[in-house]
């Protein structure tokens, strides 16, 4: 029964690593980043069905597919993987979608915006205008996927699919 349950985990992270990779097709260019409204609204269904480690590890691997691929920035990195601890936390403490949302939205905007600096600046080599320059565009990303979680989330809620994919988990 032990192993089912982890095949059952790996499978629903690939599902959401695949629709992340996929869904970063779908992004636009801000100030140096490429802003993916997909993978915040993954990171937020990572977080209400198989929690905060899982979410991390679904945000990384998308990252890392996505620079290998060539359709992703190394920014991706610090953008993804902190939003999706904040909202797992959330998640993991509360159980309400508003709040993972706005963890999402906060997590990935400020704090993973202001960790995008030195990831800039050190791995990159550019030479950001400032502290706070990708705080905006991680702000516009992470509140575009956010709304997106939040209708996808509520309708899927509503039909009881929510039940079956947190079963998975």
């Amino acid at each position: 029964m032990r192993q089912n349950t982890a095949t059952k985990k790996l499978v629903l992270a690939g599902v959401l690593t695949a629709l992340a990779v996929v869904g970063s097709l779908i992004s636009f260019p801000i100030a140096g980043s490429k802003c993916a409204p997909v993978q915040h609204m993954v990171n937020i269904l990572a977080a209400v069905t198989l929690g905060p480690g899982w979410g991390v590890g679904i945000a990384f691997t998308a990252s890392l597919l996505r620079n290998i691929l060539g359709i992703g920035s190394l920014l991706a990195f610090p953008g993804s993987m902190v939003g999706a601890l904040c909202c797992g936390l959330v998640y993991a403490g509360w159980k309400k979608l508003a709040p993972t949302c706005v963890a999402e939205a906060l997590g990935t905007g400020i704090l993973g915006g202001l960790c995008a600096y030195p990831a800039a600046k050190l791995l990159m080599g550019m030479e950001p205008a400032g502290l706070f320059v990708y705080v905006v565009p991680f702000l516009v990303s992470t509140v575009a996927g956010s709304i997106l979680a939040f209708i996808l989330i509520t309708v899927l809620e509503k039909g009881g699919v929510m039940n079956q994919l947190r079963a998975a988990g």
